[in-house]
């Protein structure tokens, strides 16, 4: 960044957070013709949430009816299936099963299919058989299929995203932490730390900051506090499959409290990864306990009884931002923008977790709006 001097300097739009969304709104402002700085404290794009999740290009089939997560999610899995074909970004439609494995999970299952349904997004019913047909290993009773659902490359998008952004002008600063802000007149002043310490005045400032969003917001002198929602942590743990995978497809059980339940997904090799678990933690930490390991064959053996013994390994781990903790209903996405907090020239981003990467591309264009632009 050119302005790097005591005095504070100008410039148009100043992004915090270079994950998957950050690096989208920054590629969405640049085409559109504005001088966009995109600024993150460490020195990897998508170091955190975006790059430490299981790749999942989601249908739309969970979401409420009427809520950001369920229109973007949507929207989004077309938006990105094109954009992943146009820029050679490496992906796969797969197909997905949602699996019942006892009786007593079929009103669940219709459930699921009724809010797809309410969402636009059509799934089918498989029986018994039809669903050993589609995956041999997998012991249900009956099973939504989704054929829309995929997965996709995070790194490669994510790539291509900065990509199209810097070949649009914009600027992407790494090893540059946000240390504070304040809210001027004229948009928001932030002081920015690093190898080359600065202030820079913004007229629009867009804090896409996951984990740490609320905490950034907090960071603002002279932005209400009474709009910034708690900052909460679900730690999530995968373990992958020694050998080769048996599946084809990715497989789901019915959704748990907190997340949707240890399912098995492929990446683009064919390899098993069993996850996510949910763990609330107050803090982010990426160690890997695995004594969980018990935990996850028995929920994974209720869908595939023929697991191995000894067949999980650690894998990684990654923490989801949530706003909501543990027996609380699980909320939206949240964008603030000036008719939320009243304040001109900012917009935060909360809780953008899963289908956070599905929706990447439209939530930009959503924050364009709230931001006038």
């Amino acid at each position: 960044m050119q302005a790097r001097e005591t005095t504070a300097a100008s410039a148009d739009v100043g992004v915090i957070g270079a994950g998957v969304i950050g690096l989208a709104i920054a590629r969405r402002f640049a085409l559109a013709g504005r001088e966009v700085f995109l600024m993150d404290k460490e020195r990897f794009v998508g170091f955190h949430t975006s790059s430490r999740n299981s790749e999942v290009i989601h249908a739309g089939i969970h979401y409420p009816l009427g809520s950001l997560k369920a229109r973007l999610c949507v929207q989004g899995r077309q938006a990105l299936y094109a954009y992943c074909a146009e820029h050679a970004v490496p992906h796969a439609r797969l197909g997905k099963l949602v699996v019942a494995t006892r009786e007593e999970e079929l009103p669940a299952l219709e459930q699921i299919r009724s809010a797809a349904a309410a969402n636009g997004v059509e799934l089918g019913w498989l029986d018994a058989a039809e669903t050993r047909a589609l995956e041999p290993e997998v012991s249900a009773v009956r099973a939504l299929w989704s054929p829309d659902t995929g997965i996709v490359d995070s790194h490669g998008f994510m790539a291509a995203l900065r990509t199209d952004a810097e070949r649009a002008g914009a600027m992407v600063v790494l090893g540059t932490p946000v240390l504070s802000g304040r809210v001027l007149d004229d948009g928001v002043e932030l002081s920015l730390g690093g190898d080359e310490p600065a202030h820079v005045r913004f007229r629009l400032v867009i804090n896409c900051a996951g984990l740490w969003a609320p905490e950034m917001a907090r960071r603002i002198e002279g932005f209400p506090p009474t709009t910034i929602p708690p900052q909460r942590y679900a730690k999530a743990h995968y373990f992958v499959l020694s050998g080769r995978s048996p599946f084809r497809h990715l497989v789901y059980p019915v959704p748990v409290p907190g997340g949707l339940g240890t399912h098995v997904t492929l990446d683009l090799d064919g390899r098993a990864r069993f996850g996510p678990d949910v763990q609330w933690v107050e803090a982010v930490d990426y160690g890997f306990d695995e004594s969980r390991v018990d935990g996850f064959y028995q929920s994974i053996r209720r869908y595939w009884p023929g697991l191995p013994e000894g067949a999980l390994q650690p894998g990684y781990t990654g923490i989801r931002p949530k706003v909501t903790g543990p027996g609380e209903p699980a909320a939206d996405f949240l964008v603030h923008g000036p008719a939320v907090h009243g304040v001109p020239g900012l917009v935060h981003l909360y809780g953008i977790e899963s289908p956070g990467l599905t929706a990447a591309l439209p939530l930009a264009d959503e924050v364009a709006a709230r931001a006038g632009g």
